[in-house]
């Protein structure tokens, strides 16, 4: 009664909110299911790394679990979700690519409107990415303006005819985090992604992964506008890495299990009743069949 008159949200209701029967996680289990796997993992990053610092933990764990809902709109677009026979990418330009890959923000807040989700969990969804650069497709359009201009000096056109690569078109809107848990949940987003990417994780490469992605976040002025602290920051990145350590762990190889072929069996030595050649005497008449 009291939660929405002082616009508070209690760990009761935060715990309520953590029910994967929700609507939206139910339908992200079957139209995007990797992007339902990654919310899952990030979810545990962000809450062992809430835990670490003293923030809300079960608001970062719910917050993850909903922070991409926007990419039902268009999950084939999204890595995770991808067939191995088909990239839908390689068919458009890099800016719409980067518009579709943007999108998914604003999308997931429609949805989240729509279903009536807490506040918090709207902002973080829209606040994950902040104003971060879609890298990967604005380094293929920088290398796709190179290759025209030297096309253009080989067909003689002007410069002013091939159209400059724009940062800001390859940029989120955010805003930034505004709070702890949004950059938490914001690094474990980028951290999770980024350790996909890794052959054969070990400790070293875990450890380089997470300081290089958070170097990154911070040399790109995404952590400025929340309240987080030098120590919180390492905090988080020893969080993340004993938890990736965890889950990437690699395994023995296990000896492959040799098969042994059935011995064969001596039929003659097997007694068979349907080849018996005399009736037994209690044996019904063949009229009673």
């Amino acid at each position: 009664m009291f939660e929405p008159l002082f616009q508070i949200t209690t760990d009761i209701s935060w715990l309520e909110a953590s029910d994967l029967n929700h609507p939206l996680l139910r339908r992200m289990t079957i139209e995007a299911p990797g992007t339902y796997h990654h919310s899952l993992v990030v979810a545990n990053l962000a809450e062992a790394a809430a835990e670490a610092i003293g923030a809300n933990a079960t608001l970062c764990r719910v917050c993850a679990y909903f922070h991409d809902v926007g990419k039902l709109v268009k999950p084939d677009y999204f890595t995770e979700n991808m067939s191995f026979e088909r990239n839908p990418h390689e068919d458009l330009a890099p800016t719409m690519s980067a518009l579709i890959i943007i999108a998914h923000v604003k999308e997931g807040v429609d949805l989240a409107l729509k279903h009536k989700l807490n506040q918090r969990i709207i902002d973080i969804i829209q606040e994950h990415h902040g104003t971060s650069l879609v890298y990967y497709f604005y380094k293929r359009a920088q290398q796709m303006h190179e290759d025209a201009r030297a096309g253009g000096k080989i067909m003689k056109m002007r410069q002013d005819d091939i159209p400059e690569v724009r940062e800001e078109s390859f940029r989120y809107s955010g805003p930034k985090p505004q709070t702890k848990e949004s950059a938490i949940v914001s690094l474990a987003d980028a951290v999770e992604s980024a350790s996909r990417s890794l052959e054969k994780p070990t400790p070293a490469k875990i450890e380089q992964l997470v300081n290089d992605i958070i170097d990154q976040r911070i040399s790109d002025h995404q952590l400025d506008e929340c309240d987080l602290t030098l120590r919180d920051v390492r905090v988080i990145a020893e969080r993340f890495r004993f938890t990736l350590m965890m889950m990437l762990h690699s395994r023995i190889a296990y000896p492959k299990q040799e098969t042994k072929s059935p011995t064969p069996r001596d039929d003659s030595l097997r007694p068979d009743v349907m080849v018996t050649t005399r009736k037994p005497a209690t044996a019904p008449p063949v009229s009673a069949a």
